[in-house]
């Protein structure tokens, strides 16, 4: 069994609840706030790590009372932290959230994530079998590095482009897998999906994206699954209804718990569905990186 070995974000997500969000411009009255670890290398770490991948994290905190709270989580869930630095003169990565029945609209703010650099990737070694994540939340020609020496070594890569952003040069020939949900598609293939597309809808803006046979891009669909496509070939995933109250870190864990999952040795049209169960868990907690489920929670619904 390979690890999983995360290069990416972590924050303090500070979560505000309202009836509903504000429009442009005005102010509505919260119901309460909370403070929650996250960042989506951290989030994405931690549920490898909770459904059993041996896990390490690469990235950096500020040196202030949230980088040492949320270092004390991560070590809590069994997460390697060798490769996690703190940065004099900056703040840990804050994420301003705000709730309203189920939705979530998001601003982040990097701090230390912003100085996640090619020599802090190059300290952790990997290997065959191991599988490789990483996201936009940190800068992505530390991620091009971190692919090459990942490509290198024989293990698998997993890129999360969220938030959307243009691929730099040289980056999306090193990813094996790409995970991406139905906005970051839509920047990214140029195509305006709307709210609800249809699965061709969404393997079409796939074909745009113009992935190699051996790449398997896979878009999540919330509540209504996911469609994976790979090999000049489509397949759907349903969807699992639950009664979600925090949306927030489910892509986040669907990405973890498909790197776990592969890192196990599982093919990927099971370790997709298998992903698509744990996300469907983490909905219906509160918090991104506390929501995230444990293998037997996950085998109970398998």
């Amino acid at each position: 069994m390979g690890r999983v070995v995360v290069a990416g974000s972590i924050n303090m997500d500070v979560v505000a609840t309202a009836e509903r969000h504000p429009r442009v411009g005005e102010t509505v009255a919260g119901q309460s706030v909370m403070y929650f670890p996250g960042g989506k290398g951290a989030n994405q770490a931690v549920a490898a790590a909770k459904l059993g991948a041996p896990t390490s994290l690469i990235g950096r905190l500020g040196r202030d009372a949230f980088g040492e709270q949320l270092r004390a989580f991560l070590a809590a869930q069994g997460i390697d932290l060798a490769a996690v630095k703190d940065s004099a003169g900056v703040s840990t990565g804050t994420a301003i959230i705000t709730l309203a029945k189920a939705d979530n609209t998001i601003v982040v703010i990097p701090g230390a994530n912003a100085e996640v650099r090619a020599d802090d990737v190059g300290q952790t070694a990997l290997i065959a079998g191991d599988v490789a994540v990483s996201q936009f939340e940190i800068p992505q020609a530390t991620i091009v590095t971190f692919f090459q020496r990942a490509k290198a070594a024989g293990a698998t890569t997993i890129l999360n482009p969220a938030p959307a952003s243009a691929f730099a040069q040289g980056l999306f020939a090193v990813v094996d897998v790409l995970v991406l949900n139905e906005t970051e598609l839509g920047f990214l293939s140029g195509i305006d999906l709307g709210n609800a597309p249809t699965s061709q809808q969404v393997v079409d803006a796939v074909w745009k994206l113009d992935a190699r046979t051996d790449q398997t891009v896979c878009v999540t669909l919330g509540a209504r699954g996911a469609v994976a496509v790979a090999a000049g070939e489509a397949r759907r995933v349903d969807g699992r209804a639950v009664k979600a109250v925090d949306t927030t870190g489910a892509g986040d864990c669907f990405v973890g718990a498909l790197a776990a999952r592969l890192s196990q040795g599982a093919a990927m049209t099971d370790a997709i569905a298998y992903a698509n169960v744990a996300a469907s868990i983490s909905v219906q907690r509160m918090g991104a990186g506390p929501s995230m489920p444990t293998a037997e929670e996950v085998r109970a619904l398998l």
